[in-house]
C-alpha cells in the first residue's frame, strides 16, 4: 500500500511539472469568476466544503459542484466541460489518452487520503475480517453470517456502481480480479451504503472514511481498524489517494489556483479533517 501511494503521488507531481509549461502557453482555463466542478462523491464533500469556505472569501466567485462519479468526471474534463474533475480514483490511461486527442492535459491535485472502511450495521456481533473474507464475501463463496462468526442469517451485500471510483478502488484491493457476485446489490453513492447498512442488520458494504458515523460499524480490517494513523501509516489495506484533476496546471494567481490548491493551506487542512479524510500536509505543532 504504501508503495502504491508513494508511486501515485510521485505520478501526480511529474505530470504537474509538465504540465506547468503547457498551462503558461494556453493561459487561463476558466474565467475568473465560475468554477464548474463535477465527479467523484467521495471527494465531492472536500470541493463542496472547499467552495463554501472560497466563496466566503471572494463575493465575486460562483463554484458549483456536482456529484455524477469519478468516471463522470473523467469525461466531463476531457470533454471541457468542467474546470475540475473530482475523482476517487488515478485516471485511467484511456481517459488521459483522449483528453490528450483534444488538446487537454489532465493534471492531478492529491488533496486527501481516504480509508474505504468495511461497514455493517451496528447490531451486528462480527467486529473484524480479513481482506480475503470480504472477497469471500463479495465473491458469494460466503453467503451466511454463521460462516465468519455472525448470526445465522444470509448476508445482504451492498456494493458502489461499477461508475464509481470507489468501486474500482475496491475491485483493485480488495477483489484481485475476482468476479463479483451476481447477487450484490448495487448503489450510487456513499450515502446510499450507509443508509441501506444502517437499516438492514444482515448488511455490508464499504464507504470513504468521510461517511463513517455512528449510525453504522467500521470494521476491522486484517487486524487494523480504519483510521486517520493507520490509513496516513499505509498500515490499512483499503486506502487510497483523492484526486482533483485540471485542465492543465491553473494559471498562478487565478481563482482556479487558489482554490486547487486550498489543500495545501491550513485552512484547507482542517477542512479535510473536519469532512473525516486524512490531510496530505501537517500543520500540527
Amino acid at each position: 500500500m504504501k508503495s502504491l501511494l508513494k508511486s501515485l503521488f510521485r505520478f501526480s507531481f511529474l505530470m504537474t511539472a509538465l504540465a506547468m509549461s503547457a498551462a503558461i502557453m494556453a493561459g487561463p482555463a476558466i474565467t475568473a469568476e465560475t468554477i464548474v466542478i463535477d465527479g467523484s462523491t467521495t471527494v465531492g464533500p472536500i470541493a463542496k466544503a472547499f467552495a463554501e469556505y472560497y466563496m466566503s472569501l471572494h463575493k465575486d466567485v460562483n463554484i458549483t459542484v456536482s456529484e455524477s462519479g469519478s468516471g463522470n468526471g473523467a469525461k466531463s474534463i476531457v470533454n471541457g466541460t468542467c474546470d475540475i474533475a473530482d475523482m476517487s480514483r488515478f485516471m485511467k490511461p484511456t481517459e488521459f489518452a483522449a483528453a490528450v486527442e483534444k488538446g487537454r492535459m489532465p493534471v492531478a491535485h492529491v488533496v486527501a487520503v481516504d480509508g474505504i472502511a468495511m461497514i455493517v450495521n451496528p447490531a451486528n456481533p462480527v467486529k473484524a475480517l480479513t481482506v480475503e473474507q470480504v472477497r469471500g464475501i463479495y465473491t458469494g463463496a460466503i453467503r451466511n453470517w454463521k460462516e465468519i462468526g455472525g448470526p445465522d442469517v444470509a448476508i445482504v451485500r451492498i456494493s458502489r456502481d461499477t461508475n464509481s471510483g470507489t468501486y474500482e478502488t475496491f475491485e483493485s484491493l480488495v477483489m484481485n480480479k475476482e468476479k463479483i457476485h451476481e447477487g450484490v446489490e448495487y448503489v450510487g453513492s456513499n450515502g446510499a451504503i450507509r443508509q441501506r447498512v444502517q437499516s438492514t442488520p444482515a448488511a455490508i458494504g464499504y464507504v470513504g472514511l468521510g461517511f463513517v458515523d455512528r449510525s453504522v460499524k467500521a470494521l476491522d480490517i486484517n487486524g487494523v481498524m480504519p483510521e486517520r494513523n493507520t490509513v496516513a501509516s499505509g498500515k490499512y489495506p483499503i486506502a487510497r489517494p483523492l484526486f482533483m484533476f485540471t485542465n492543465g496546471y491553473p494559471e498562478l494567481g487565478s481563482h482556479l489556483h487558489a482554490f486547487v490548491t486550498l489543500y495545501l493551506t491550513e485552512r484547507g487542512q482542517e477542512i479535510v479533517e473536519e469532512i473525516g479524510f486524512i490531510p496530505v500536509t501537517n500543520y500540527r505543532k
